[in-house]
């Protein structure tokens, strides 16, 4: 099941379809309209379609990315340390944008 927001659900497997909202369409309660397998017109969601996706396990595709890119970057060190010629502004540029698409948001609702 997958919160939409407001007390409404949707199970993960059934959602076919995300949209988020813009302009006029979108304000307090209303961010993504989710369209779902036995259900005539959209839902509206108070989430973002980033937020549902990733409760519908989308994340993984982005960690998945991410460590793809991670590899390439070591392939790329060992490559240009065999050959002599490391170029350290390219390789801490793809770091840093590596490491950027990683960092987590901090956690304002902790307390301690």
């Amino acid at each position: 099941m997958v919160f939409l927001g407001f007390g409404k659900f949707a199970r993960a497997d059934k959602i076919y379809a995300l949209e988020p909202l813009s302009g006029k369409d979108r304000g307090h309660g209303a961010r993504t309209r989710v369209w779902v397998e036995g259900v005539p017109e959209p839902i509206v969601a108070s989430r973002t379609e980033r937020t549902i996706v990733s409760e519908m396990g989308g994340d993984s595709a982005l960690r998945s990315q991410l460590i793809d890119q991670g590899v390439e970057l070591a392939e790329r060190l060992i490559q240009q340390t065999d050959t002599g010629r490391v170029d350290l502004k390219d390789l801490s540029r793809r770091a840093r944008r590596l490491l950027e698409a990683t960092a987590q948001p901090p956690d304002d609702s902790q307390l301690f």
